[in-house]
Formats: C-alpha cells, sequence, structure tokens
C-alpha cells in the first residue's frame, strides 16, 4: 500500500477515541492546505480530544498515533516573558 508521506510527523485531535490493539478511533489533520480524517490505530487506549502524533502511514487513510504533549507548553507558566 502507498503510504501518505504528507500526514507523517503532524499533529491532530482524535474526534473518535482509539481502543488501542482492539480497534481504531479517527483523528482529523491540518495537512495540505484543508483538514483531512484518517482512521487512527494505538498501542494503548486514547481519548476522544487527544491531541496525537501520527508516527506512521498505513495508506488507505489509515495512520498510527502516539499521545502527543508539546513540550513548548511549559513555557507557558511565564517563562517564556524572562529575558
Amino acid at each position: 500500500m502507498v503510504q501518505d508521506e504528507a500526514v507523517i510527523g503532524r499533529t491532530g485531535e482524535l474526534i473518535i477515541g482509539t481502543r488501542g490493539t482492539a480497534g481504531p478511533g479517527e483523528i482529523l489533520v491540518r495537512v495540505r492546505g484543508g483538514s483531512e480524517t484518517f482512521l487512527a490505530w494505538s498501542q494503548e487506549p486514547l481519548p476522544t480530544g487527544a491531541t496525537v502524533l501520527v508516527i506512521e502511514s498505513r495508506g488507505c487513510r489509515a495512520v498510527d498515533v502516539i499521545k502527543w504533549a508539546d513540550p513548548l507548553d511549559v513555557l507557558g507558566d511565564g517563562h517564556a516573558d524572562a529575558g
């Protein structure tokens, strides 16, 4: 199957939570100048609304995801104003 390279490395929001290895959820990703949905597979269950990172494309509009926490969010504590 042909991988969708454009979506790998993108973050998105789960609009349907994943069930881990028991089944996929659905992710909304901003890509190619718009928003697209993909089936989202993960090793562990992830809830609806979770921000995730696309780590692999399975082809046929299916991707592998992991939970994502933006490392720059820690700067929101007022540290960004220093200096």
